[in-house]
């Protein structure tokens, strides 16, 4: 279980979290949801530890998440990967051993086939050795799926997956997050789109700053979570 217990977290003075508390069974796959600046981004780059939390605890299976970091993926938003640094696809789905196989040690031969491999299942075979700017964009989401799939993760963290993707991408997308469900991971999902959260998510993570509401889709996503999570910002048609 992923336990996230009064977390604290932001940028510079301000925070964007404050007091977020929740827990997250294996297998689930929650969609985090809020306004602009509701603190999404910000609630992933801190399980991740991209980002230093101000307070809180964040365990899993009891103990520190710090001691799983080379099995915790992360899959940051398209704008925030400077696409013209010169990597290869193989360079970018490789730096997801590195933890896990240690920074100073060159990939070996299993290292590489495994990320080729992981290329592969998600439809790129025989592409490893193009830049990654010479892919479109929901290629280049793949790719980074790609590195998560070779961490063997026990946590999945997904910002802004679906931002710009095409249908067929989206179809890969979501054959990759219910793999990782099925694996036992568990996978937090921001996202903009709210048909993506009825559409694959088990749990939805509701927030605005603060946690408005957490709980199964079926029962939590509700026209008047919606509105208290966005604050009047949202139009809820009901039947």
């Amino acid at each position: 279980m992923l336990a996230v217990e009064g977390l604290v977290a932001g940028y510079g003075r301000g925070f964007q979290l404050a007091g977020v508390s929740f827990r997250v069974e294996p297998g689930s796959v929650v969609g985090v949801i809020g306004p602009n600046g509701s603190g999404k981004s910000t609630l992933l780059k801190a399980i991740a530890g991209v980002l230093p939390r101000s307070a809180g605890r964040i365990t899993l299976a009891g103990e520190s998440l710090r001691r799983f970091a080379a099995r915790v993926a992360f899959v940051p938003q398209r704008e925030e990967v400077n696409w013209e640094f010169p990597v290869t696809a193989n360079d970018v789905v490789l730096m997801g051993r590195y933890r896990a196989t240690g920074w100073l040690r060159w990939p070996g031969p299993g290292e590489r086939r495994r990320a080729e491999e992981a290329l592969a299942e998600l439809g790129l075979a025989g592409m490893g050795g193009r830049h990654i700017s010479a892919f479109s964009g929901g290629q280049q989401q793949r790719v980074f799926l790609a590195r998560a799939l070779v961490q063997d993760p026990l946590v999945v963290l997904l910002d802004e997956p679906f931002t710009g993707v095409d249908a067929a991408n989206r179809a890969v997308f979501h054959e990759a997050i219910q793999r990782f469900a099925r694996a036992g991971a568990v996978v937090l999902m921001a996202t903009h789109d709210l048909d993506e959260v009825t559409a694959a998510c088990s749990h939805v993570c509701c927030l605005n700053q603060r946690l408005v509401a957490f709980g199964p889709t079926a029962t939590t996503y509700t026209p008047a979570t919606l509105r208290a999570t966005f604050g009047g910002r949202v139009a809820v048609f009901e039947r």
